[in-house]
């Protein structure tokens, strides 16, 4: 929820006082990487800073988490993002229950949200090994940057995803669209999950 919350949060603050869209999308990446690394921060004690459906898939293709478990985990994100959404709207005086607008969709977006998946995952199990911190700082640091580097700018998780799909704003998308970013991300997450076992296999992650 807070996560959410943050992005479409600072998404309507940035369109709110910049009027300009590269400097919208500057502070709303800043957000969102600082908000990201310090919520892994505070709830990796308790879900091991769950907060993506994708990672969580990408654990059970792994077999490092069961199927039980994921679930009870999807539905406490997908809850949580809707919650986001409407948090953030109640914030900024925005009607609670609409939808998005913002067009996304082509074979280049969806490769950007290909990349921006497969990338978190990657900073996620490359850096697990060295300690929350750094895991923290890395995954909000390279979500800030996929924000500029993918052709998407870089949504990255399923329950963000279908949450922005009830915002009209800057950080919004059109449910249909939300529809085909979902199932790149979940296509994207056990080929992630293999290759991320191969690369940082024993002994060299």
């Amino acid at each position: 929820m807070l996560l959410v919350a943050g992005v479409v949060g600072s998404g309507i603050m940035a369109q709110r006082l910049t009027g300009d869209g590269a400097l919208a999308l500057l502070c709303n990446s800043l957000a969102t990487g600082a908000l990201l690394a310090v919520l892994i921060l505070i709830f990796a004690p308790i879900s091991g800073a769950q907060f993506n459906p994708a990672v969580t898939m990408a654990l059970l293709a792994r077999g490092e988490i069961t199927a039980p478990r994921a679930l009870s985990f999807g539905i406490a994100q997908l809850c949580g993002g809707l919650g986001g959404t409407l948090l953030a709207h109640a914030m900024f005086g925005l009607p609670l229950l609409t939808s998005g607008t913002n067009i996304r969709t082509g074979a280049g977006q969806w490769l950007g949200e290909a990349v921006a998946t497969f990338g978190l995952l990657l900073t996620i199990f490359g850096c697990r090994a060295r300690g929350i911190g750094v895991l923290g700082a890395a995954v909000g640091l390279y979500i800030a940057a996929a924000y500029w580097f993918t052709a998407s700018t870089s949504f990255a998780n399923p329950a963000v995803t279908i949450a922005r799909a009830l915002t009209p704003t800057l950080t919004g998308i059109r449910p249909l669209d939300a529809f085909f970013f979902v199932g790149v991300q979940f296509g994207v997450a056990p080929f992630a999950a293999v290759a991320t076992r191969w690369l940082f296999r024993s002994g060299q992650g």
